[in-house]
């Protein structure tokens, strides 16, 4: 998406926390969120430390650059399909004007499946942090071309008092800079040029080498078939985002099990 939609998508994100505080102050769902199991040993994280290729399946009706993708959504159902194909962590978009989403799909996945849930949205403020807690999240995204580099850091502190991971996620080398100053334990590279539209994964390779191998490494956008995984495995990347690929095809798991190749064998 170009900076003009991205800064859309922030702006809304901001209006909407604001009216949202009116109902529930952010004093109340910082508590609320305080109040529950903090210790989590941070599951998201966890699920990606594996020798293999690590696979965070996305639930997303919709997007700015492609419209409808999934006008059946039966999020839950598609939820279980990924855990039941294997794997490693599911991320449930929550933005409801772009991408059609709502903190309610994360909260009934949440409910239905054991895996680790990324909260996928445009977090522009610590009370969306005490939301994707209160909803179930075991991770939330942090995107660096919309936060300060001190917010980063504030943000990544609240997400590890609460037991939540972050997938801050960057688009250049400078990006990635700013997330490791700031903490960052898992930097995810967009392969999706934000002035645009285009994608290349080749992104994702070339940034591989300005992040430490101690950091975990999520490639994101545009992987699309087992060729593409390999490629990536190549470049020494540790675990993809997929979501458009696997919201269009009919058959999720056989398609998830495709990607994985002789990673499932």
């Amino acid at each position: 998406m170009n900076k003009d939609i991205l800064k859309e998508l922030a702006d809304a994100a901001l209006e909407r926390t604001a009216v949202l505080k009116q109902k529930l102050p952010l004093s109340v769902i910082r508590q609320e969120a305080c109040n529950m199991n903090c210790h989590t040993g941070f599951p998201f994280e966890q699920a990606l430390k594996t020798e293999e290729m690590s696979f965070i399946c996305e639930c997303k009706k919709a997007s700015p650059s492609k419209g409808l993708i999934a006008p059946e959504y039966p999020y839950v159902e598609i939820a279980r399909a990924y855990e039941e194909a294997g794997a490693s962590a599911i991320s449930v978009l929550t933005e409801p004007t772009q991408f059609l989403g709502s903190l309610d799909h994360l909260t009934q996945i949440h409910e239905h499946v054991s895996l680790p849930l990324l909260r996928k949205d445009f977090t522009v403020d610590e009370y969306m942090i005490y939301e994707a807690k209160k909803a179930g999240a075991s991770a939330v995204l942090l995107i660096c071309a919309i936060l300060e580099a001190e917010q980063m850091k504030d943000y990544l502190q609240i997400c590890d008092g609460l037991g939540l991971s972050v997938l801050a996620e960057a688009h250049d080398e400078r990006e990635i800079e700013t997330c490791l100053n700031a903490g960052a334990r898992v930097i995810g590279v967009n392969n999706r040029n934000l002035h645009d539209f285009t994608v290349d994964i080749h992104n994702s390779i070339r940034l591989r080498k300005y992040v430490p191998d101690n950091v975990l490494f999520v490639a994101e956008s545009g992987i699309r078939t087992r060729a593409d995984i390999e490629e990536l495995e190549q470049g020494k990347i540790s675990g993809v985002l997929i979501g458009e690929q696997l919201m269009r095809s009919e058959n999720k798991k056989a398609m998830l099990e495709e990607l994985k190749g002789a990673a499932i064998r």
